[in-house]
């Protein structure tokens, strides 16, 4: 199940089962239960940005409490035997201190709504194995990052800083405490580990009801730039910037249960390196597809339509994306902004 608001049908196997709904509509969570019949549910949905949340908590409740609370009673009401619950790690713990990694003994302190969400959902969690028998793993993440990971809107640090180091842009810093500091520090999980934790919890190899998923390593967010830069190949302006409102100093994640479990994780090295090996393959790929339009081609917009003011450089994925065509290649002498309709009209 999935609204696609922020994640892309492509990225579905084609012989999986696809409902296009969203979590807060009870009625549609249920039918999809109904039909489906699942023996066991892996809860990944959420609103996933701080800042979203602290602009919008009533918004980040509705989808991360009450969605959450539609996901649990049609499973209870079909009888699911386990729920896997994607929790934040990041997030949930509030600041840790300096040579201190949080374990999941650590006493949560969230202090953004949307740390304060997640943690509500555990205790729902708690309180429906106590009722009703529902069996559950919380994997608190890290701060995951990997290929495909959409580099559109506030969460997703590491995919927002390939594509505008590849677009030679520059990337901002949002200070620890004070602008030109190195940034905040981070626990950065690859996407891979968190797959292999997500399969090890559904088919019950996870005994523990909690789980850290992390690294239990330290990186700041100038650390992370610049490893970024030297992979990909480009250098760019680092722009100082003031804190972010909601996000903690410092989240580092004890993970050492977590490979006593499944074993070694993916290094921050060997993971940002393979990361940026996929996003300099997309953007490759990107500017390939745009050489092959004919000079003149006319995007069939109407001239109300505004152009766009700067380029944009995620092109490899046109179906629901908004795209930019190189000037020389547009009658409208600048950036025109299109959607799929339009695009299909030039070929």
């Amino acid at each position: 199940m999935d609204n696609l608001v922020s994640g892309r049908k492509e990225n579905v196997p084609a012989d999986a089962a696809f409902y296009e709904i969203d979590i807060c509509d009870r009625a549609a969570v249920e039918k999809a239960f109904q039909e489906f019949r699942p023996t066991a549910v892996s809860h990944q949905a959420a609103q996933a940005s701080v800042a979203v949340s602290v602009r919008e908590p009533q918004m980040d409740a509705t989808v991360n409490i009450l969605g959450s609370l539609n996901i649990l009673t049609a499973s209870v009401a079909h009888a699911v035997e386990r729920v896997v619950f994607a929790s934040t790690g990041g997030a949930i713990y509030g600041e840790v201190p300096d040579g201190i990694r949080a374990s999941v003994s650590y006493s949560p302190v969230p202090i953004s709504p949307y740390a304060c969400s997640k943690f509500a959902v555990e205790k729902y969690l708690e309180c429906f194995r106590q009722q009703s028998g529902l069996a559950y793993t919380v994997l608190r993440y890290a701060n995951v990052y990997g290929p495909r990971q959409d580099p559109h809107g506030e969460a997703g640090v590491v995919a927002i800083f390939c594509n505008r180091i590849l677009a030679g842009e520059g990337i901002q810093i949002n200070a620890r405490k004070q602008p030109g500091d190195e940034g905040c520090v981070r626990d950065y999980v690859f996407v891979e580990d968190v797959v292999r934790a997500n399969i090890a919890a559904l088919s019950g190899q996870i005994p523990d009801p909690i789980l850290n998923v992390g690294t239990g390593l330290e990186t700041t967010t100038q650390q992370l730039a610049e490893v970024l830069q030297q992979e990909i190949g480009n250098t760019v302006e680092m722009k100082p910037a003031p804190m972010r409102a909601g996000d903690v100093e410092r989240s580092l994640l004890d993970a050492d249960r977590l490979q006593e479990l499944l074993g070694p994780v993916v290094s921050i090295k060997e993971g940002l390196a393979r990361t940026a090996v996929w996003f300099k393959e997309r953007h490759q790929n990107s500017w390939r597809w745009l050489s092959l339009w004919p000079v003149g081609v006319d995007c069939g917009l109407a001239s109300s339509v505004p152009c766009a003011g700067e380029l944009t450089m995620d092109t490899s994925s046109i179906k629901n994306q908004t795209m930019a065509v190189p000037a020389n290649k547009c009658r409208r002498g600048s950036y025109a902004r299109c959607t799929k309709s339009s695009i299909s009209s030039m070929r």
